[in-house]
């Protein structure tokens, strides 16, 4: 053996290696554990499987010999034990070709956007959708598509008719939308009120004077000059804290509010004492003001409706004529507990108030001229058109698999969009991303005689946008039970604060072998969340690295939500979200008018699709099913 080098077993490899700042963002390529940003004094770092270290003095070497040989085996044993995982380098080499050079999905894209969207759940949009992506896929060869039926029930909305214009002081057209499942109102031309409370007691003075009227609930929104683009992509430094990050404690990690429409003062102080100490320079005055604001809306909802005001009118989040809208709200004393809530799809909720929400500046100007002391007068007309409450359905295609086709490899995304825009990023991009990937697939096996050992599902979810109802519902039928914890599947993860959950497994719980899901806008895929699964490291570095997009290399321990891959991970399967460039998907996309085909980008599109396929068949044709947590 060579002697020592600086009190760290030498390796020929590192004959003439100096011990620098290692910078990347990437993890290593052989055992998948992240690399240090920084060397620090005394330090001893594992990088390309070997250590490096400063000098040490002379009795420190012994005990340095003791830790690293100790460090080394601990290495050698992972590594040893690790199933190997085979990577057919044709097989890749003609995904990548199909999926980059002969793509179709910004065609599917198109298809989704302009002549199948918007399609909220229930609603026969979502239907006729779901009708297109049937036949789309048997048109590829894959037959075996059905529609799987899941509760609660829910009303189907479609809007038919909307107009908004300012007819004095000043004409000028509204840019506005109805909010989701509001009812619909002939043309009226009344006055527009502000309801300028912030206390309930301020309310008493509206009593007798907004019957018939146009209300406003809020106060001026705050509207800003952008000095930061809207559109970003992960930086390395990102990627690299993202990869060096140890494990998140609780369910997501993050801290988690109460909804701030039903927080006590006390509360409130405690929110932000949180915030001042994640950002010291927060204008807490500001915020404090809107958090009271905020807590007075469901009671001036509710005031509006039982005085009899036409709709109430809400400024939307966002400017430039780009707007954030959802659902509306049934109004309900504020102490309802959350269980016994009616939300807007209900079938108990068939009358309540409409609910308008107008562009920033538009409604800033509104209310400046009633402040000012002008009589504002509007002209507004809201038809729509509703189903009776039925069941909604999630889309699960299969391609079946050979020698393993009881086992399964799953790929999705959620199906139903909002309504204001398109849902190009939210979810269209991730629908299309997977079927993209599954006519890949099936141009290997038609083409080339390659097909997936396991068999390939294929889950559109429904409901994503009202609480993941799709996705832990199918969970629920086909794979496990998730008891003793109210809301299943919203978080995932080890449980409440009473411990972990109850689990009754179903038929096929066994039978899965991974899910992966698309939810997070056009942005390329940079990598992997582990979800706390670290035996998945060395499997998706390797996968990672056999697949050869140097921008997509980050693996990290970090766990993500607020999307299906949850319902599944909460069960104890293992679930997983791709790391993506954000793009504008939280300025500009995610739930705003302006989330519409426009906003995709081709290239970005066509690499996810190639890389989810890759994953797929990998995963499908692996000696053995994916390990657990």
């Amino acid at each position: 053996m060579d002697e020592p080098l600086n009190g760290v077993t030498k390796d020929p490899r590192l004959a003439t290696r100096k011990a620098v700042p290692v910078l990347s963002p990437w993890v290593d390529g052989v055992s998948g554990w992240p690399v240090s940003q920084k060397h620090e004094e005394g330090f001893v770092e594992m990088h390309d499987c070997c250590y490096i270290a400063r000098s040490l003095t002379t009795h420190e070497v012994p005990m340095a010999r003791r830790t690293v040989t100790f460090l080394l085996l601990l290495v050698s044993a992972s590594l040893l034990s690790a199933q190997p995982e085979r990577i057919d380098s044709t097989a890749v080499a003609l995904i990548k070709a199909e999926g980059l050079q002969h793509s179709q999905v910004m065609p599917l894209l198109s298809s989704l956007c302009d002549v199948y969207s918007p399609r909220l759940t229930w609603s026969p949009e979502y239907t006729r959708g779901a009708e297109w992506v049937k036949k789309t896929f048997s048109s590829w060869g894959i037959t075996k598509v059905t529609y799987d039926r899941w509760a609660p029930l829910g009303r189907g909305w479609t809007l038919k008719n909307f107009s908004a214009m300012v007819t004095a002081p000043v004409p000028f057209p509204v840019i506005a939308y109805p909010s989701a499942w509001s009812p619909g109102f002939k043309e009226k031309e009344a006055d527009v009120v502000y309801l300028n409370a912030s206390t309930p007691a301020d309310l008493e003075q509206y009593k007798g004077k907004i019957k018939g009227k146009f209300v406003l609930l809020s106060d001026l929104a705050d509207v800003r000059p952008h000095f930061t683009p809207q559109a970003t992509r992960l930086a390395d430094s990102v990627l690299l804290r993202m990869a060096n990050a140890d494990m998140q404690g609780g369910r997501r990690g993050a801290r988690r509010f109460p909804r701030l429409d039903r927080m006590t003062p006390a509360a409130i102080d405690s929110a932000l004492a949180a915030i001042i100490q994640m950002s010291p320079d927060a204008d807490t005055a500001a915020m404090r003001e809107r958090f009271a604001g905020m807590r007075m809306t469901p009671r001036k909802l509710l005031f509006a409706q039982e005085e009899g005001a036409i709709a109430v009118i809400t400024p939307g989040s966002g400017d430039g004529g780009t707007m954030l809208v959802q659902s509306a709200t049934v109004p309900q004393p504020q102490e309802t507990p959350r269980e016994q809530r009616t939300p807007a799809y209900d079938a108990k909720a068939t009358s309540f108030i409409p609910q308008i929400v107008f562009a920033a500046e538009h409604y800033n100007r509104i209310l400046r001229s009633i402040k000012l002391g002008e009589k504002v007068t509007l002209e507004m007309e809201l038809q729509v058109e509703t189903t009776k409450a039925d069941s909604s359905f999630n889309v699960i295609a299969e391609i079946p698999g050979t020698d393993l086709t009881d086992e399964i490899v799953m790929i999705g995304g959620h199906f139903d969009t909002w309504h204001a825009g398109t849902g190009a990023t939210d979810n269209n991009s991730g629908v299309a991303a997977c079927m993209e990937a599954a006519r890949i697939l099936k141009v290997l096996a038609k083409e080339h005689g390659l097909k997936t050992r396991r068999t390939i599902r294929i889950g559109f979810w429904g409901g994503e946008e009202q609480g993941l109802f799709g996705s832990r519902e199918y969970v629920s039928e086909f794979f496990a039970q998730r008891e003793g914890e109210q809301g299943f599947g919203g978080f995932g993860g080890p449980g409440g604060p009473g411990g972990p959950p109850r689990i009754t497994t179903k038929a096929e719980f066994d039978k899965l072998s991974i899910y992966f899901n698309h939810d997070n806008g056009t942005g390329r895929l940079r990598g992997i969340y582990l979800q706390g699964n670290e035996a998945a490291r060395p499997i998706f570095r390797r996968w990672l690295s056999a697949y050869g997009d140097p921008t997509a290399q980050t693996v990290t321990i970090q766990n993500t939500g607020g999307t299906d891959h949850q319902s599944f991970d909460g069960v104890g399967l293992p679930g997983f979200q791709f790391i993506q460039d954000q793009i504008e998907y939280d300025s500009r996309t995610h739930h705003y008018n302006m989330d519409v085909y426009e906003r995709l980008i081709g290239d970005d599109m066509k690499q996810a699709a190639t890389m989810i396929a890759f994953f797929t068949w990998q995963a499908a044709n692996r000696d053995g099913k994916f390990p657990r947590k």
